[in-house]
């Protein structure tokens, strides 16, 4: 019975060894997928970075691009009213006549 115990405990301890080594090259692995990780991380944080500064770009010339199309907009309601006023002193008859 005591050799048995004893080969079921070298067994384990062989297989402890085993699995140790493995473990340690894991760990290695391990630290450089964690490595690749932050690396895409930072990247993506750069991505997401450059990405909000060109919608802050985009909208700051949609803005202007409103503005110009609202003044546009004043000056044809303008000329719309001179043209409006022009036809009708043209219809009218002239104070002298």
């Amino acid at each position: 019975m005591k050799y048995v115990v004893s080969v079921v405990l070298s067994f384990l301890l062989a297989s402890a060894g085993v699995w140790a080594g493995p473990q340690a090259s894991g760990t290695s692995s391990s630290s450089k997928s964690v490595a690749n990780l932050d690396q895409r991380v930072a990247k993506n944080q750069a991505d997401v970075e450059r990405l909000q500064q060109n919608v802050g770009q985009q909208e700051s010339a949609s803005r202007e691009a409103a503005e110009r199309l609202q003044q546009q907009d004043r000056t044809i309601a303008q000329l719309r009213q001179q043209l409006k006023a022009a036809q009708e002193a043209s219809k009218a008859p002239a104070a002298g006549h």
